[in-house]
Parts: structure tokens; sequence; C-alpha cells
């Protein structure tokens, strides 16, 4: 089968069409023909070798990226006990490792890991559905608030952001999230009960509306510990890229790392229920077959993206 992947870390140059062996379901997985995979911050991470040097090598090259995979089963492997059938439209949340990644044509994934693509839904936008929803969904979980406590979310009109910003407004919380002006409506659309201008000084905008601080915080802008002193004496911020430790008055920080959790299916699958009634918001901003995959990682390097990239299998 043919997959996008890298024998040496780089840039988007370093991203070839590979051959890699026709992958079957062993035990406990099922087999999924990929037609779309969403490409992901994380993806990059990989491509350039970041991923490696925070985390470790876990297995030799190649190395195939993708987190976000949507296709069809193809089969169903020796002691799996599913409710899914051979030949129906599939998404699967992948920890990418070596040459398993989301950016294949064919992919034997843990059983655990795959549930049916929300109905009416192309492959394409299935695809931009599970790695950044269940990365808000833990990041939420992680605060462990009450309804009708206050939450930041930073990057809110991200993919990641938005999807925080909409579990969050689903469990019941106040909701303050940043935006640019092109970008106040949109976030606002996502539910967000306050809106403020995006910029390094949020956290002191934040404490002029909140002078207590906000309960805790989602940070998808990377502020990491300058959004501390928006938040309680004691409270949390949940971070990205395992940036970790503790500011002052005793606030947080707290990594949230989704791919450890890419086979808790109960929760992948209550994500697609909310996509199918229209409780998250799919956004696609263009497509590039896997040919192309090294001008889709320069045009997500580019930023400003405001939805996700998909290549098309």
């Amino acid at each position: 089968m043919k997959a996008v992947g890298l024998t040496d870390f780089g840039g988007p140059e370093a991203l070839e069409i590979l051959d890699l062996p026709d992958p079957v379901a062993g035990p406990g997985q099922l087999l999924i023909r990929i037609h779309a995979a969403a490409v992901n911050p994380t993806d990059a991470l990989i491509r350039s070798g970041t991923h490696v040097k925070m985390f470790g090598r876990t297995a030799p090259p190649p190395y195939v990226p993708g987190m976000d995979a949507a296709g069809v089963l193809l089969a169903i492997g020796e002691g799996v006990e599913t409710d899914l059938n051979v030949g129906d439209p599939v998404m699967a949340f992948i920890a990418p490792n070596g040459s398993y990644g989301a950016y294949s044509e064919m992919l034997a994934v843990p059983a655990n890991s795959v549930v049916k693509s929300p109905r009416g839904m192309s492959h394409v936008e299935a695809s931009t559905i599970l790695m950044n929803a269940m990365t808000a969904r833990l990041a939420i979980d992680l605060l462990g608030l009450k309804p009708g406590s206050t939450v930041l979310v930073s990057g809110a009109a991200g993919t990641f952001g938005g999807y925080a910003v909409e579990l969050a407004k689903e469990d019941g919380l106040v909701v303050i999230a940043d935006a640019s002006q092109a970008d106040e409506e949109a976030v606002k659309g996502f539910g967000a009960d306050v809106v403020l201008r995006r910029g390094d000084d949020l956290a002191e905008r934040v404490r002029e509306q909140f002078p207590d601080g906000v309960d805790g915080a989602i940070d998808g802008a990377l502020f990491n510990e300058r959004l501390a002193p928006a938040v309680r004496d004691g409270g949390t911020v949940i971070t990205l890229r395992m940036q970790t430790g503790e500011a002052d008055r005793g606030v947080k920080l707290i990594p949230v790392r989704s791919k450890l959790h890419s086979e808790e299916r109960d929760k992948l699958d209550r994500l697609r229920r909310l996509a199918e009634e229209g409780k998250l918001t799919i956004r696609v901003v263009g497509t590039y077959p896997k040919e192309e995959a090294s001008e889709a990682h320069r045009r997500l390097e580019q930023g400003g993206l405001r939805g996700r990239i998909v290549l098309e299998f």
C-alpha cells in the first residue's frame, strides 16, 4: 500500500510517498481503508523530529504521521465484538508510532479506537473530529469544574479551541474566549459567553472582567505560564505540548496528552453523537491529494487556519 511519511526528519519537503506492506486485521483490530486523514499540528512535530525530542524514539523509521482518519471498514479481526459491519463508514483516533499513522491507504487499528462516522458526513469532514475533540474533552475533564464555573479558552478560533468552547458549554460552564475581530462572530457562534480580543495581554483583560480570576483555563494558543495570571488562586491551566509546572499563587500547569486515551471508545462515540447532532462545528479549509502532502504541511505552517486541512487517499 501507499503511505505518506519520512525516513529523515525535516521540513515539509521530507514527506514522500512510501511503499509499505498491506496491513491485516490482527486479534483485537479493525482494518480500515482510509479515504481522508486530517493534517494536525502534531503531524508537523512528528515530521520535524520535535516529537522524538519530547518523548524519545519508540520505533525505527520510516515515520508515518497522522492521528485522525476516516474511511471504510474492510475487515474485523479475531476476538473483536463490535456493532460495526464491514463496509461501514468509520473514523479512527490513531496514536502514531513508526510506520503506524493515519497518512496511509490502509491501517489495522485497535477496535476501541474506531467508531462509526456521523450520519451524512463525508470522509473528509469525519476525519477532522476525533483527535481535536478528544483532546478538548480530556482538557475539560482534567479541570473538573462544576456547572456554572468559569473557564477561559485561548486560541478559541482554532479547531481544538472551537471544540473546547462547544464541549465546555455542553457541560454547563461559563466560557470566556479570545478572538480576533475577524473571528469574533464565529467564536460567539460556538457558544462563548464572553469574547475578548486576542493578544499578549489576554490575562490582564480577563482580570478586568473577572477580578478574582477564572476557575480554570484551556490554553489552545500556547501562552503557557503567561496565562496563569488569568486564573484564580490555586486554579489550573491545561496546556498542550507537555508544558507543566506551577506558577504564582499555586496555579498549576497540567498538560493533556490525548494519544494515551486513543482507545476510550465510549468517549469517542459520545463525540460522534455530538457531531451528528450538530453540537460540534466541522470546519474543513482545504483538501490535498496524498502526493501533495508537503504542500499541505507548508500551508499548515503558515498559520492562521480556522479549520483543518485534509489529505485524501
